[in-house]
């Protein structure tokens, strides 16, 4: 080089580590929205199932933002399927124990 060029810094120019970049676990809640599958809230159950697949999907593109979005609202929608469907069995079962039958 000359000596009237300035040198450029190499270093900002490089794209940032993979391995200096902290990944975030995945918190997709599969198990649990899974698990709420057999509460009688089916809807419910079945929009929280989508988002825990959207969500391991958005962190396999590695957007792990959106991932953690997506696995959050999973877990509402799972808690919230599994609180509405003990709600439903305790209410069949207070009918169905309550009831004379002739």
């Amino acid at each position: 080089m000359s000596r009237g060029t300035p040198q450029q810094d190499v270093t900002t120019k490089l794209p940032l580590d993979r391995e200096a970049q902290e990944i975030p676990p995945l918190r997709n809640y599969l198990c649990l929205t899974m698990f709420t599958c057999f509460c009688p809230a089916w809807p419910i159950n079945i929009v929280a199932l989508v988002f825990s697949v959207l969500a391991q999907n958005s962190y396999d593109v590695e957007d792990y933002e959106g991932s953690q979005r997506l696995g959050r609202k999973a877990l509402h929608m799972g808690i919230a399927s599994f609180i509405i469907g003990l709600i439903i069995i305790i209410i069949i079962s207070a009918v169905h124990f309550t009831t004379d039958v002739v």
